[in-house]
């Protein structure tokens, strides 16, 4: 079981700076890029967005994503193999099944970085 989590990057405790804050290092741009290339595929973003619907700490088993696609349950695996290996999401067997979830504050990192300062009084 892999228990990876997405780095924040160009980020401190204190605040979230985001993408516009300064140009990224060139090992945190292949991180991020590991984890835009895996959302940037249709049939992972639909399963990242399956799993993420079930809402902060819910699950879906693999038996109830593999139906909503007209792909082989291998496929499928795969496809979730890769948001594992991004960092995007865990998972856990359970008998015969396995269930995954989103890992805790991943979308909102990725969110903070991808948020621009916008100036005051200004409204998007």
């Amino acid at each position: 079981m892999s228990k990876q989590e997405l780095a924040v990057i160009g980020q401190d405790a204190g605040c979230c700076p985001g993408l516009s804050a300064a140009p990224l290092e060139e090992d945190q741009a292949a991180e991020l890029a590991k984890v835009f290339k895996a959302l940037g595929d249709p049939v992972r973003l639909r399963l990242m967005s399956m799993i993420a619907s079930r809402g902060e700490g819910g699950e879906v088993c693999v038996c109830e994503l593999t139906p909503a696609f007209e792909l082989s349950q291998p496929t499928i695996s795969h496809h979730l193999k890769l948001l594992r290996q991004a960092g995007l999401i865990d998972c856990e067997r359970r008998g015969t099944w396995v269930y995954y979830w989103v890992l805790p504050g991943v979308l909102d990192k990725l969110a903070a970085f991808l948020t621009t300062a916008q100036p005051a009084g200004v409204t998007a």
